[in-house]
């Protein structure tokens, strides 16, 4: 857009908004309005023959093309694939002789086709595609013509509507009456440019509707025979495909399964395509963690003895449990208990939770204790104990104690450094000291012996 259209449109623009929503005084022509209607389905209509029929010109020479692509690759699949390190009979040549045979026999045959349907499809671009392109270029000229004449409605309103002002007002001025003789020319000259594009359209018009019959009427029927043609060509060479490769006498069902025999069965019978999708973490089969506790009826190292009973315990699911730490890990299909909570005086950040602190602790595995530790013990068992405290006084003493906490163990646990407390799943603990959060570390009491436990290793007797 020039500078001097962008000042036009920047002057219209008050007028273009009272006539969109009909303020004021705006120019109607009935007759212009039904041609201007029709003139905008004759323009889309035109627009989406020429897409379609061009779809179609290039659906066909596609299908041809895809066709030959297809024979290539299948080509390329019953060729042997020989003097790889991938292939196991690498020395053996072997292929698929009478299958490439057929691929080359079908791609002859449909290079020819699409020689053959070469004028036809040509033909539908001269007399269809290209018409209707030419269509449309005239149509894109009958809608430049019918923009101006919109925008000379504009000005001849805009004209009117000023002079109108200046006639109503009362009390005239020089000035105002120069300005009325300026606005009388301006609608006199804004109703000429706006009946002359007016009368035009209304006049030509109606002639481009009638032409438009006569334009599509050949139009169809060239397309209508190109299209049979194709077809009839399609058909006949298709029809006379004679590939010994196929066997044309069985239903196509039928023959698809004989040709394939068991090789779906084979196919499935092989590992690598055994496998599942669950969404899961899948557990680890080889080199994974051992588990904490062996299923033995006593584990070693245990320092307080269970119920001699067979007990049969099941470990909870993930997501029946608190979240864990990235050291909790499922071996062979069944997961291990939870291992404590380690590292002295780290913050942790739970889900949805405040970050904690842990109690100094240092889990190890399952097993002896090393020389460090055991030396560490001794030396903190060789320190002398502190006094007991002094005996409550009897008016504390006389009140009714209070009720004894209990946990329940859900897995067994053997003490991994002093002060730890060990049990067996099933055992009843008495709680001492605990906190909130089950991901740390409590204090407790089993068969009169006390000590530490991890939290998540139990669960609380209502």
């Amino acid at each position: 857009m020039s500078f001097k259209g962008f000042q036009k449109s920047v002057v219209r623009a008050p007028q273009q908004f009272r006539s969109k929503f009909n303020i004021g005084e705006n120019t109607k022509d009935a007759v212009y309005i039904d041609a201007e209607r029709r003139f905008q389905e004759l323009e889309a209509e035109t627009k989406k023959l020429h897409d379609e029929s061009k779809k179609y010109f290039e659906a066909i020479n596609g299908m041809l093309q895809h066709q030959i692509d297809f024979s290539k690759a299948m080509t390329e699949i019953y060729k042997p694939i020989s003097g790889r390190m991938s292939d196991p009979m690498s020395l053996e040549v072997r292929g698929n002789a009478e299958g490439i045979r057929a691929c080359e026999e079908y791609e002859a045959v449909v290079k020819d086709l699409q020689e053959t349907l070469a004028p036809e499809l040509e033909m539908i671009d001269s007399r269809v595609i290209r018409p209707a392109n030419e269509l449309l270029d005239v149509i894109k000229v009958i809608r430049k013509t019918a923009v101006k004449r919109d925008h000379k409605k504009l000005d001849y309103d805009r004209h009117r509507t000023t002079l109108k002002k200046l006639q109503d007002k009362k009390d005239k001025t020089a000035k105002d009456e120069k300005a009325m003789w300026k606005a009388e020319n301006d609608v006199e000259q804004s109703t000429q440019e706006f009946n002359y594009f007016n009368d035009l359209l209304k006049d030509e018009l109606p002639k481009l509707f009638a032409l438009e019959r006569e334009f599509i009427q050949p139009l169809f029927q060239s397309f209508y025979y190109m299209q049979l043609n194709i077809f009839y060509t399609l058909h006949e060479k298709m029809q006379h495909c004679d590939i010994g490769y196929f066997d044309l006498t069985l239903d196509i069902e039928e023959a698809f399964h004989k040709k394939r025999g068991d090789i779906q069965e084979q196919a499935e019978k092989l590992s690598i395509v055994k496998f599942k999708t669950t969404g899961m973490k899948r557990p680890p089969k080889y080199g994974g963690p051992k588990p904490l506790l062996e299923s033995s009826t006593k584990p070693a190292g245990l320092l307080t003895a269970g119920s001699d009973s067979p007990t049969t315990t099941t470990t909870p699911s993930p997501s029946t449990l608190s979240p864990r730490p990235a050291w909790q890990r499922d071996t062979e299909g069944s997961e291990a208990p939870p291992p404590p909570y380690s590292a002295a005086h780290t913050p942790v950040t739970l889900a949805g939770k405040t970050p904690v602190t842990l109690a100094s602790k240092t889990p190890t595995a399952s097993g002896p204790v090393s020389p460090g530790l055991s030396s560490l013990a001794a030396a903190a068992a060789a320190k002398s104990k502190p006094p007991p405290p002094k005996p409550k006084p009897s008016r504390l003493s006389a009140n009714p104690a209070p009720a004894v906490e209990t946990v329940i163990a859900l897995y067994d646990y053997s003490a991994q450094a002093e002060g730890d407390l060990s049990f067996r799943a099933g055992d009843v603990i008495e709680i001492m000291q605990r906190t909130t959060n089950e991901n740390e570390w409590w204090t407790g009491r089993l068969g009169g012996k006390s000590g530490q436990f991890p939290g998540n290793y139990v669960k609380l007797n209502s």
